[in-house]
């Protein structure tokens, strides 16, 4: 057992960055165990509807409740990965996921349910910045993408995986089960990371002291990134994609369901299609950023025009048509789900030295106010409709005005940093 322990210690001496793709393995594992459970919430759509009695709101306000905690916690995330190892911020924020969705099963009905969504959005707001610091030290710039891609796929085949297996859990044993189901993964994930992570050879080690600067100093200097204008370019198409990813993600289910006379056995295997889609989309995209001549920002307009043709077609008649609907809804979980594989690729290389934390959870709080607003904001106009119409053109509205906003003079220039 010494010798192999040894032999082994000699091949990483030798050669300690094939280590890398162990660690892009660990990443991508917690962070498809991290948000299984909430990204397996459309899928338990009609399911809760009926056990809970809720409206198309409430669902959304479920969504909402797992992400409210990280618009202040994906900061300060950012600031503990630039003091502290990502083994330890990120594998305890999981472990906070997975006894939060324990206590959960518990709740006694809607109210206490939304309470343990948010401690889960409390742990899950260092998985987040934590794995894709950990990615983007690892790798170089020729597979950053690639590797970040991988990564990102994390969170669609999470919810792929939960779409699949969470509904056929919730009718057998009930909707409790399936957050028992939704904690014993993230509780692997947890623990996986924690074990198993290692910091690049060539990184030194955060130093756990207090930085010299004060405190106003040091905000005043991070809040400052808001002002330049490659932060804003990335805010505006953050926000409008993440509204179209979860968008996607809550309704592609009861629009099946109700609009298209789809079972919701059916339409749920529709939904694990999409995030298929989008996994295969995070991988491609991403890749594809790594060669693309007119920089990593020109793809997430590619994303873009995508996406609001997408949508376009779900407001036509045609977009009520099974199999077209079904269709678009792949159409759209490829690029509205693979955008963030090429989009936080450019946000970590446009990050200043020593602030790659801090950059990711700006970059991810500012989404989260998206996260937070439009799903239930979206239910709402369902519900006072009776249409899924109002709630595609809103999305297609937030898209166009981001892609107008931000396309002209991006392609073929080359990617600004955040601040100088």
């Amino acid at each position: 057992m010494t010798q192999q322990a040894a032999g082994l210690a000699g091949s990483q001496a030798r050669d300690p960055w094939r280590h890398r793709w162990i660690v892009l393995g660990i990443a991508t594992f917690t962070q498809a165990a991290s948000g299984f459970f909430v990204g397996g919430l459309g899928a338990l759509g009609v399911l809760l509807q009926s056990a809970l009695n809720l409206s198309t709101a409430q669902l959304g306000l479920l969504v909402s409740a797992a992400q409210l905690m990280p618009l202040a916690g994906l900061l300060v995330a950012g600031e503990l990965l630039d003091r502290y190892s990502e083994r330890w911020v990120v594998g305890i924020g999981a472990g906070v996921v997975a006894l939060a969705l324990g206590a959960g099963s518990l709740a006694p009905g809607y109210a206490a349910l939304l309470v343990a969504l948010l401690v889960v959005g409390t742990g899950y707001s260092t998985v987040q910045p934590g794995g894709s610091k950990s990615v983007a030290s690892w790798f170089d710039a020729s597979q950053r993408g690639f590797a970040m891609g991988i990564r990102q796929a994390g969170l669609p085949l999470g919810a792929a995986l939960a779409s699949a297996v969470l509904p056929v859990v919730a009718e057998e044993f009930g909707w409790r089960a399936t957050l028992l189901t939704g904690g014993f993964v993230a509780l692997l994930g947890a623990g996986l990371f924690m074990g198993c992570y290692r910091r690049p050879p060539a990184a030194s080690a955060p130093q756990d002291k207090k930085p010299s600067d004060p405190l106003a100093v040091q905000l005043r200097a991070r809040l400052r990134m808001l002002r330049e204008p490659s932060t804003v370019k990335i805010m505006l198409s953050g926000t409008s994609l993440i509204s179209v990813q979860y968008g996607v993600g809550i309704l592609t289910v009861l629009h099946l369901h109700q609009a298209s006379s789809v079972s919701a056995g059916q339409a749920a295997l529709v939904l694990v299609a999409s995030q298929g889609a989008g996994v295969a989309g995070r991988i491609c995209l991403a890749a594809w950023s790594d060669r693309s001549g007119s920089g990593r920002y020109a793809i997430v307009l590619v994303c873009m025009v995508a996406v609001i043709a997408g949508l376009v077609v779900l407001m036509t008649p045609a977009g009520r048509a099974p199999v077209v609907a079904s269709g678009v809804f792949v159409w759209l979980g490829f690029f509205g789900f693979g955008w963030y594989g090429p989009w936080v690729a450019h946000v970590t290389e446009a990050a200043p030295p020593g602030k790659t934390g801090f950059a990711l959870g700006l970059a991810m709080s500012v989404n989260q106010i998206a996260i937070v607003t439009v799903p239930p904001v979206l239910g709402l106009l369902v519900d006072l409709t009776g249409s899924f119409t109002p709630a595609w053109a809103l999305l297609s509205l937030l898209t166009i005005v981001a892609l107008a906003v931000t396309a002209k003079g991006e392609l073929g220039t080359r990617q600004e940093p955040l601040t100088k």
